[in-house]
């Protein structure tokens, strides 16, 4: 079976030095899913290589030409270039803290290489906005994202809080009227809060909540658990203590 060459965006979310001067990068593809790629090259000194590896970083946004083998598990890159040139992601602490929160929460959910352009939409549009967020809207930004991404895969929260449903389960991933008989479980404004995010549309539409830092840090520890209950193997974030810092 030869390798076809075919056009597609992409979201780098792992690179990894390879031998002197390639890399071999992880990539969430709009076309096929979650693809390593061998790139040649790109970390050496010569005029060929240099500053190339900077594509590379986490959450960067790029147009690929890609070579394609289902049978392989590492293909090549033809080519390949910014899709997108971030304003801050890179250069701002809270705005770099949030995106590779998102970068690792989406890699640990992507295990199998299928194509999800939904999925795809949703990340890229969650990573624009918060290029162009400041504020309380950078800040709200990764709860947004945690609530909303359970969705692709198959355990999105059932949004049916009301004045007598205020108990979060987080195994059943729905409100209860009483307390749950396990430890997986908020309520109070924290519920109430998951039930606002889990109606935004947008994730501009959660610029305007009020939230104080030490709720937000808690809360993005409330959906942490919420993804290891439900994703087997899903372990810790390393990101999220230093995201949980940042945003204080």
């Amino acid at each position: 079976m030869a390798d076809k060459l075919h056009k597609t965006k992409g979201i780098v979310l792992r690179t990894v030095k390879y031998g002197d001067t390639s890399v071999v990068v992880t990539i969430f593809t709009e076309l096929f899913g979650i693809q390593s790629y061998l790139v040649s090259g790109v970390r050496s000194s010569t005029k060929k290589g240099s500053g190339k590896a900077n594509l590379f970083q986490p959450a960067a946004i790029l147009d690929l030409v890609v070579y394609h083998n289902e049978l392989k598990h590492l293909n090549r890159l033809k080519e390949f270039r910014w899709a997108h040139i971030y304003d801050t992601v890179f250069s701002d602490v809270l705005a770099n803290a949030v995106a590779l929160y998102m970068v690792e929460l989406l890699g640990k959910c992507l295990k199998q290489p299928e194509s999800n352009p939904e999925l795809f939409q949703f990340a890229e549009d969650c990573f624009l906005t918060l290029d162009k967020s400041r504020g309380t809207a950078m800040a709200n930004l990764p709860l947004f994202f945690a609530i909303h991404l359970s969705h692709f895969f198959g355990f999105r929260m059932t949004d049916n809080y009301s004045s007598t449903c205020t108990w979060l389960d987080l195994g059943e991933g729905s409100f209860a009227e009483e307390q749950p008989h396990h430890p997986h479980f908020t309520e109070g404004k924290m519920a109430f809060t998951v039930s606002e995010l889990l109606k935004a549309q947008h994730p501009g539409d959660v610029s305007e909540m009020k939230l104080n830092h030490d709720f937000r840090r808690q809360l993005l520890f409330v959906l942490e658990t919420y993804y290891a209950l439900h994703l087997p193997d899903f372990g810790t974030l390393k990101t999220l203590p230093v995201l949980r810092e940042v945003l204080g």
